[in-house]
Protein backbone atom coordinates (compact mmCIF):
# COMPACT_ATOMS: atom_id res chain seq x y z
CA UNK A 1 0.00 0.00 0.00
CA UNK A 2 1.10 2.88 -0.86
CA UNK A 3 2.29 5.59 1.77
CA UNK A 4 0.65 9.31 2.46
CA UNK A 5 4.36 10.55 1.65
CA UNK A 6 4.51 8.25 -1.83
CA UNK A 7 1.57 9.61 -2.89
CA UNK A 8 2.16 13.43 -2.29
CA UNK A 9 5.66 12.83 -4.27
CA UNK A 10 4.06 11.01 -6.81
CA UNK A 11 1.31 13.72 -7.16
CA UNK A 12 3.91 16.70 -7.62
CA UNK A 13 5.69 14.86 -10.49
CA UNK A 14 2.22 14.26 -12.35
CA UNK A 15 1.82 18.07 -11.53
CA UNK A 16 5.20 18.72 -13.59
CA UNK A 17 4.44 16.42 -16.10
CA UNK A 18 0.92 17.71 -17.00
CA UNK A 19 2.82 20.96 -16.82
CA UNK A 20 5.40 19.58 -19.01
CA UNK A 21 3.49 18.52 -21.70
CA UNK A 22 1.42 22.01 -21.91
CA UNK A 23 4.58 24.12 -21.99
CA UNK A 24 6.14 21.28 -25.19
CA UNK A 25 2.29 21.75 -26.70
CA UNK A 26 2.21 25.62 -26.78
CA UNK A 27 5.95 26.00 -27.64
CA UNK A 28 5.35 23.67 -30.83
CA UNK A 29 1.81 25.24 -31.85
CA UNK A 30 2.89 28.65 -30.86
CA UNK A 31 2.85 30.00 -34.23
CA UNK A 32 -0.03 28.15 -36.75
CA UNK A 33 -2.35 30.60 -37.37
CA UNK A 34 -6.08 29.25 -38.07
CA UNK A 35 -6.74 25.66 -38.06
CA UNK A 36 -9.16 23.50 -38.46
CA UNK A 37 -9.25 20.01 -36.64
CA UNK A 38 -10.56 16.70 -38.24
CA UNK A 39 -12.23 14.13 -35.76
CA UNK A 40 -13.34 10.57 -36.81
CA UNK A 41 -12.39 6.86 -36.28
CA UNK A 42 -8.69 5.32 -36.77
CA UNK A 43 -10.22 2.28 -37.49
CA UNK A 44 -11.22 3.01 -41.28
CA UNK A 45 -9.21 1.62 -43.74
CA UNK A 46 -7.31 3.05 -46.47
CA UNK A 47 -9.43 3.75 -49.88
CA UNK A 48 -12.65 3.76 -48.07
CA UNK A 49 -15.64 6.21 -48.89
CA UNK A 50 -14.86 7.84 -45.35
CA UNK A 51 -11.13 7.84 -45.85
CA UNK A 52 -11.80 9.40 -49.07
CA UNK A 53 -13.60 11.86 -48.11
CA UNK A 54 -11.53 13.07 -45.02
CA UNK A 55 -8.09 13.02 -47.78
CA UNK A 56 -10.52 15.20 -49.87
CA UNK A 57 -11.36 17.45 -47.06
CA UNK A 58 -7.95 17.68 -45.78
CA UNK A 59 -7.02 19.40 -49.11
CA UNK A 60 -9.61 21.33 -49.98
CA UNK A 61 -9.98 23.02 -46.02
CA UNK A 62 -6.15 23.68 -46.76
CA UNK A 63 -6.75 25.59 -49.91
CA UNK A 64 -9.00 27.95 -47.72
CA UNK A 65 -6.06 28.30 -46.05
CA UNK A 66 -6.24 26.90 -42.93
CA UNK A 67 -4.13 23.99 -41.40
CA UNK A 68 -5.34 20.51 -40.62
CA UNK A 69 -5.25 19.10 -37.15
CA UNK A 70 -5.55 15.50 -36.11
CA UNK A 71 -4.88 13.09 -33.40
CA UNK A 72 -1.96 11.95 -35.79
CA UNK A 73 -2.65 7.98 -36.14
CA UNK A 74 -4.03 6.16 -38.89
CA UNK A 75 -7.68 5.83 -40.40
CA UNK A 76 -9.51 8.91 -41.06
CA UNK A 77 -6.66 11.49 -39.06
CA UNK A 78 -4.21 9.87 -41.54
CA UNK A 79 -6.55 10.56 -44.67
CA UNK A 80 -6.43 14.48 -43.56
CA UNK A 81 -3.24 14.86 -43.08
CA UNK A 82 -2.50 13.02 -46.43
CA UNK A 83 -4.90 15.80 -47.89
CA UNK A 84 -3.34 18.56 -46.46
CA UNK A 85 0.10 17.58 -47.16
CA UNK A 86 -0.46 16.44 -50.91
CA UNK A 87 -1.32 20.11 -51.66
CA UNK A 88 1.45 21.92 -49.48
CA UNK A 89 -0.83 22.49 -46.60
CA UNK A 90 0.14 22.44 -43.17
CA UNK A 91 -0.16 19.08 -41.69
CA UNK A 92 -0.92 19.14 -37.47
CA UNK A 93 -0.87 16.19 -35.76
CA UNK A 94 -1.73 15.40 -31.69
CA UNK A 95 -0.64 12.40 -30.64
CA UNK A 96 -1.58 9.74 -27.80
CA UNK A 97 0.09 7.39 -26.19
CA UNK A 98 -1.62 4.21 -25.81
CA UNK A 99 -0.45 0.17 -26.67
CA UNK A 100 -2.69 0.07 -29.64
CA UNK A 101 -1.29 3.05 -32.11
CA UNK A 102 2.34 2.83 -33.62
CA UNK A 103 2.81 7.17 -33.25
CA UNK A 104 2.03 9.67 -35.78
CA UNK A 105 1.38 8.49 -39.04
CA UNK A 106 3.39 9.41 -42.33
CA UNK A 107 1.49 12.75 -43.35
CA UNK A 108 2.08 14.44 -40.25
CA UNK A 109 4.74 17.48 -40.96
CA UNK A 110 4.24 19.36 -37.40
CA UNK A 111 3.13 17.02 -33.78
CA UNK A 112 3.51 16.50 -30.09
CA UNK A 113 2.62 13.35 -28.21
CA UNK A 114 0.64 13.70 -25.11
CA UNK A 115 0.32 11.42 -22.38
CA UNK A 116 -3.15 12.89 -21.32
CA UNK A 117 -6.16 13.02 -23.15
CA UNK A 118 -6.92 16.30 -21.59
CA UNK A 119 -3.89 17.99 -22.18
CA UNK A 120 -4.27 16.51 -25.66
CA UNK A 121 -8.45 17.83 -26.25
CA UNK A 122 -7.07 21.37 -24.77
CA UNK A 123 -4.20 21.84 -27.77
CA UNK A 124 -7.22 20.59 -30.30
CA UNK A 125 -9.39 23.50 -29.00
CA UNK A 126 -7.16 25.86 -27.73
CA UNK A 127 -5.40 25.64 -31.77
CA UNK A 128 -8.70 24.98 -34.03
CA UNK A 129 -10.91 27.23 -35.55
CA UNK A 130 -13.33 24.91 -36.82
CA UNK A 131 -14.08 20.94 -36.52
CA UNK A 132 -14.77 18.41 -38.83
CA UNK A 133 -16.17 15.15 -37.36
CA UNK A 134 -16.19 12.03 -39.39
CA UNK A 135 -17.39 8.56 -38.58
CA UNK A 136 -15.87 7.68 -35.87
CA UNK A 137 -16.51 5.96 -32.10
CA UNK A 138 -16.07 6.41 -28.05
CA UNK A 139 -13.04 9.14 -29.07
CA UNK A 140 -14.64 10.77 -31.72
CA UNK A 141 -18.03 11.43 -29.62
CA UNK A 142 -15.85 12.62 -26.82
CA UNK A 143 -14.21 14.90 -29.02
CA UNK A 144 -17.20 15.82 -30.53
CA UNK A 145 -19.47 16.61 -27.82
CA UNK A 146 -15.98 18.27 -25.66
CA UNK A 147 -16.59 20.86 -28.64
CA UNK A 148 -20.11 21.71 -28.34
CA UNK A 149 -20.51 21.81 -24.48
CA UNK A 150 -17.55 24.57 -24.95
CA UNK A 151 -20.01 26.02 -27.48
CA UNK A 152 -23.12 25.56 -25.65
CA UNK A 153 -21.81 26.98 -22.12
CA UNK A 154 -19.73 30.23 -23.94
CA UNK A 155 -16.07 28.94 -23.94
CA UNK A 156 -15.02 29.60 -27.95
CA UNK A 157 -18.03 29.72 -28.70
CA UNK A 158 -16.98 30.89 -32.49
CA UNK A 159 -16.38 28.31 -34.26
CA UNK A 160 -18.42 25.91 -36.76
CA UNK A 161 -18.75 22.52 -35.45
CA UNK A 162 -19.85 20.22 -39.16
CA UNK A 163 -20.55 16.49 -38.65
CA UNK A 164 -20.11 14.58 -41.79
CA UNK A 165 -21.53 11.31 -42.49
CA UNK A 166 -25.57 12.05 -42.64
CA UNK A 167 -26.71 8.14 -42.83
CA UNK A 168 -23.86 7.40 -39.71
CA UNK A 169 -24.67 10.90 -37.56
CA UNK A 170 -28.44 10.72 -38.55
CA UNK A 171 -29.76 8.59 -35.41
CA UNK A 172 -27.73 10.71 -32.76
CA UNK A 173 -29.18 14.07 -33.93
CA UNK A 174 -32.67 12.22 -33.36
CA UNK A 175 -31.78 10.84 -30.23
CA UNK A 176 -31.05 14.32 -29.39
CA UNK A 177 -34.14 15.98 -30.71
CA UNK A 178 -36.43 13.15 -29.70
CA UNK A 179 -35.19 12.53 -26.06
CA UNK A 180 -32.91 15.24 -24.79
CA UNK A 181 -34.69 17.98 -26.46
CA UNK A 182 -38.12 16.79 -25.61
CA UNK A 183 -37.29 15.77 -21.57
CA UNK A 184 -35.72 19.39 -21.32
CA UNK A 185 -32.46 18.39 -21.08
CA UNK A 186 -31.17 20.42 -23.67
CA UNK A 187 -33.07 23.58 -25.69
CA UNK A 188 -33.45 23.36 -29.18
CA UNK A 189 -30.99 25.90 -29.93
CA UNK A 190 -28.31 23.63 -28.64
CA UNK A 191 -28.68 21.81 -31.74
CA UNK A 192 -28.16 24.99 -34.04
CA UNK A 193 -24.23 24.89 -32.66
CA UNK A 194 -23.17 21.60 -35.40
CA UNK A 195 -24.45 21.23 -38.85
CA UNK A 196 -24.50 17.90 -40.42
CA UNK A 197 -23.54 17.22 -44.17
CA UNK A 198 -22.53 14.66 -46.46
CA UNK A 199 -19.41 15.38 -48.47
CA UNK A 200 -15.71 17.07 -48.46
CA UNK A 201 -17.59 19.72 -50.17
CA UNK A 202 -20.13 20.76 -48.30
CA UNK A 203 -18.39 20.56 -44.89
CA UNK A 204 -15.69 23.18 -46.25
CA UNK A 205 -18.48 25.34 -47.25
CA UNK A 206 -20.25 25.42 -44.05
CA UNK A 207 -16.64 26.21 -42.56
CA UNK A 208 -16.14 29.11 -45.19
CA UNK A 209 -19.56 30.26 -44.90
CA UNK A 210 -19.22 30.20 -41.10
CA UNK A 211 -16.01 32.41 -42.06
CA UNK A 212 -17.39 35.19 -43.95
CA UNK A 213 -20.43 35.06 -41.51
CA UNK A 214 -18.54 35.32 -38.59
CA UNK A 215 -15.87 38.35 -40.41
CA UNK A 216 -19.26 40.37 -41.21
CA UNK A 217 -21.49 40.04 -38.78
CA UNK A 218 -19.91 38.28 -35.70
CA UNK A 219 -22.35 35.82 -35.21
CA UNK A 220 -22.11 32.29 -34.23
CA UNK A 221 -24.80 31.08 -36.49
CA UNK A 222 -24.11 29.43 -39.44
Amino acid sequence: MISKNEQKAEDAWQILRIQGEFTKGFDTFNELGSCVSVFGSARTKVGSKWYEEARKFGALISREGFGVITGGGPGIMQAANQGAKEVGGKSIGIGIELPFEAGMNQYVDLGVECRYFFTRKVMFLKYSQGFAVFPGGLGTLDEFFEAVTLAQCGHNIKYPIVLVGKEYWTGLIEWLKEVAVENGMISDKDLNLFRIVDTAEEARDKIREFTEKYKTEQSTNF
